[in-house]
């Protein structure tokens, strides 16, 4: 019973030194109904048993679905070298390592990450990564709070509802006022953001493209906001940065990003890592982990942690966060994909993917009673009004292997008919005018 560690008479000498009768005995001052209610386990299985059950688990999985889904995760493909260079023993702990420059390896792929994050958002610095987008987005608010010493957020509706539950949940215990500019059917209210922000703001955050996929210059936006000297804090979509007005070119103090999109796997919700990069003002402001390109003694190039303002290195009242844990192993993925691909193979990524949106958009709109949200211009992803229910036409189709897109009505009020759908080149035109054709007959 090799599994077993302890005999009946070995818990029987235990329980009596604690003072106790029972094993149940230890848990008494858990109200019963939140109990185990039992601690006998099944019997162990074995190895191949395991294996066929698991497997039977797995195949009810429906991996056969055409996905139309956005939202914010999408499904490019990863080249299979990613895998393959990522999967070798040198990166499997990959997490920052607290005796760090003995490890110049680790330090040098941050490094090249930071890099290529700059250069892509157009940004002066980058940290290490956080968790995920939406902790990003904590974090870069957070990061204006300080710098500004205020309190007050200006948010657009049209930012992620994934990120701005994100948002309140994380801030619930502060003191923090939130100003939330509403929509204009799935467009960003510029002016409105303009108007809210006053002498007591700290940020204005936005997305571009917007949770709607609409597309958006916020350069006078963000010049308006230094007048009043508030930030501007903006979450964006890496790979259609490589086609878009960047963060740096609008004149963004804080920039952050969901990096899924850049080799990683929908892997059924992550794990993902959060990109942050801002201006020079601002990098002591930064959370997490920054590493830094030296010489040493004799003049040979080295890595050292440049800044480290987490909990366990300075005091904890001093940290600028206690939970931003860097996603190395993810970020190195990141790194990787975007190495493999280059400027040019990006720009061909976006520029596929907003292809076969586009004609998607085309076939779609033609079917008589379903048009656009909005007639502003969008990248791969796009919100469409149905003559019928969103969720009934998604529940139609996945009937027939295809996953249309995100019911709006979900995450907005009077927005059960919309249907936010989203293409990246993985998506074949064939596909595109099956899920029209389909969508055409259910109406």
């Amino acid at each position: 019973m090799p599994f077993v560690p302890h005999t009946q008479e070995d818990l029987k000498a235990m329980l009596d030194v604690i003072g106790v009768t029972t094993m149940e005995d230890l848990f008494a001052d858990i109200p019963a109904n939140m109990r185990p209610k039992s601690f006998d386990l099944p019997e162990g299985m074995s190895e191949m048993e395991v294996c066929s059950y698991f497997e039977e688990l797995a195949g009810k999985n429906r991996t056969d679905l055409v996905s139309f889904l956005g939202a914010g995760f999408y499904d490019h493909h990863i080249p299979k070298a990613v895998d393959a260079l990522i999967s070798r023993g040198e990166f499997y702990t990959a997490y920052t390592p607290y005796q760090p420059e003995s490890s110049q390896g680790t330090l040098q792929a941050i490094f090249e990450f930071q890099t290529a994050v700059c250069r892509l958002l157009d940004m002066d610095a980058s940290n290490a990564s956080v968790y995920d987008g939406g902790s990003a987005i904590f974090e870069a608010m957070m990061m204006a709070v300080r710098a500004t010493k205020r309190n007050k957020i200006v948010v657009s509706e049209a930012v992620s509802p994934i990120y701005r539950t994100m948002l309140t949940s994380y801030t619930s215990n502060l003191n923090i006022e939130f100003v939330t500019v509403p929509h204009m059917d799935g467009m960003t209210d510029i002016e409105g953001l303009k108007a809210a922000i006053d002498d007591k703001c700290a940020a204005v955050v936005v997305q571009n493209p917007n949770f709607f996929g609409n597309v958006n210059d916020f350069t006078e936006l963000f010049a308006h906001a230094h007048e009043k000297k508030a930030l501007g804090v903006i979450s964006v979509y890496p790979v259609m940065q490589s086609v878009l007005k960047t963060p740096g070119e609008m004149g963004a103090d804080i920039t952050v990003a969901e990096g899924q999109s850049l080799g990683q796997p929908l892997s059924f919700g992550g794990p993902y890592l959060g990109i942050m990069a801002c201006t020079e003002k601002l990098v002591r402001q930064m959370p997490g982990r920054i590493v830094g390109r030296t010489e040493d003694l004799e003049g040979r190039t080295g890595y050292v942690l440049t800044l480290q303002a987490r909990e366990q290195h300075i005091r904890r009242a001093k940290a600028t966060s206690n939970i931003c844990s860097n996603q190395a192993l993810c970020a190195l993925r990141a790194l990787i994909h975007m190495c493999l691909l280059g400027p040019e193979g990006l720009i061909r990524t976006a520029e596929l993917s907003m292809e076969r949106t586009h004609y998607l958009a085309d076939r779609l709109t033609a079917i008589p009673g379903v048009e656009l949200l909005n007639d502003a211009p969008f990248g791969n992803e796009v919100a469409i009004r149905l003559p019928i229910s969103a969720f009934e036409a998604v529940d139609k189709l996945v009937e027939r292997g295809f996953v249309a897109g995100v019911p709006l009505g979900r995450y907005y009020k009077d927005m059960d008919d919309v249907l936010l759908v989203a293409c990246t080149e993985k998506h074949t035109f064939e596909q595109v005018g099956i899920l029209a054709e389909m969508l055409g007959g259910i109406l």
